[in-house]
């Protein structure tokens, strides 16, 4: 078998998933929850896709690290992944926690592993991955981790080929034609820096990619370190593996790439949430939920199929349990219990739907609107968070207003109109 060294590895390797911090690029999608957290593709959360690529490596046995506005995070991992009482996997949250160490929060990824070292030590694992909670991607680890072993690496990155523009928003490597990385420079922005960065011909040809255009070696925030030199590695105070860690490995260790080439995107910003979400909607998306080789998991619900009473959909993703009445819905992402009204007019936009059926029984008669979409409204360009209630005639567009705005009941970022959770947006409203 071709991975038969990564294969017998597993059992002795351990995934660990950042939670993640204050995520204040993607408030306020984060005002009440984590970025991990974060409503994805109608039914599932960020979190969902690296536990996922986790399982779907065959590797089982998985730490979320989670700290900020956690509470959500905790209640649907514990409420996902269950797994029998045979084997030995488990995905396990362990919460920033005062002991008699420290009693500080995490104060970046290396230290908020550092703080947990112990329980990562105290079972035999040789090799310890370590993962983001807010990335979109499918990579089967065992690849990562057979090439961890056949070059006899101490520590594996798995980085992206990107472009020059691109460059300047990542950590960026410099490796040799073995892969052997030799440099890292956060963020470059001088074109002489640029130009002694960028990935050679010989390598460019090695991974079939257009050698005529200038190509970078991305770091993905995805490592591999051998146990003896984590331990040593988190032997100090940096704060985080990718500014602090992994430039002062590169002289003391050998520090190899593992160049990926499929999908990833970065989830960290109002605008790249968007895009990627719509871009599920494509015929032919980027990343692709309905490849059977890589199921995503997430919470099962027990919701009815979505009931469309004479709606006008194209190109759009329908979660379970919505009701949808003569509208037209294009180019949008529709989540769990969504309830929009006929005459709606939904584009280019993400709604993320509801934790609960709104029953009318229940609400009683008020002039606040149900949970959902109401009659007659427009909506283009906009993501509606869980449990808002838009009202009837209200129009949300962010054509003609500030790239970032705040307002009481919604707010604008990266000129894409956010509707917060809860918000109750009155019969009428123009935005």
């Amino acid at each position: 078998m071709e991975f038969i060294d990564a294969i017998d590895a597993l059992p002795r390797s351990l995934a660990i998933i950042m939670g993640g911090g204050a995520g204040t690029r993607l408030y306020p999608l984060t005002k009440n929850r984590s970025k991990p957290a974060v409503p994805l593709g109608g039914k599932y959360r960020l979190v969902d896709i690296p536990i996922s690529n986790c399982i779907n490596s065959g590797l089982g046995q998985i730490y979320v690290l989670t700290q900020y506005n956690s509470a959500s995070l905790n209640r649907h991992i514990t409420g996902a992944f269950k797994f029998d009482t045979f084997h030995n996997n488990f995905v396990e949250v362990l919460a920033a926690q005062q002991t008699p160490e420290g009693d500080q929060w995490y104060q970046g990824t290396a230290d908020a592993v550092r703080q947990n070292l112990r329980y990562f030590l105290g079972r035999p694992y040789q090799h310890y991955i370590i993962l983001s909670g807010d990335q979109l991607y499918n990579i089967d680890f065992r690849k990562v981790l057979h090439e961890h072993l056949v070059n006899k690496a101490d520590i594996t990155i798995a980085t992206l080929p990107v472009e020059k523009e691109e460059a300047k928003s990542y950590g960026i490597m410099e490796s040799d034609s073995k892969g052997h990385i030799t440099r890292f420079v956060e963020k470059p922005q001088e074109e002489e820096e640029l130009a002694e960065l960028a990935m050679s011909r010989k390598v460019l040809k090695k991974y079939d990619i257009d050698p005529e255009a200038d190509h970078f070696e991305a770091s993905m925030g995805i490592y591999i370190f051998n146990r003896d030199v984590l331990v040593e590695a988190l032997n100090n105070e940096y704060p985080d593996f990718g500014k602090d860690i992994i430039p002062a490995a590169i002289n003391k260790h050998k520090v190899m790439s593992y160049v990926f080439q499929g999908y990833w995107e970065d989830i960290g910003t109002i605008r790249s949430f968007f895009k990627a979400n719509l871009d599920l909607c494509r015929v032919v998306p980027l990343y692709d939920f309905f490849n059977p080789r890589s199921q995503i998991y997430t919470n099962a619900r027990f919701l009815p199929a979505s009931k469309i009473n004479g709606a006008t959909i194209k190109e759009a993703l329908i979660s379970d349990g919505c009701i949808i009445s003569e509208a037209n819905i294009e180019n949008s992402v529709i989540g769990l219990r969504s309830v929009i009204e006929s005459g709606s007019v939904i584009k280019d936009t993400i709604i993320m739907g509801a934790d609960f059926f709104d029953l009318e029984e229940e609400s009683g008669a008020t002039e606040t609107p149900s949970v959902g979409i109401g009659k007659d409204c427009n909506i283009y360009c906009a993501i509606i968070d869980k449990n808002a209630r838009i009202g009837d005639n209200v129009t949300i567009n962010p054509e003609g207003k500030p790239e970032n705005y705040d307002s009481e009941n919604y707010f604008i970022r990266d000129g894409i109109v956010v509707v917060p959770k809860n918000a109750v947006i009155p019969s009428g409203t123009l935005i």
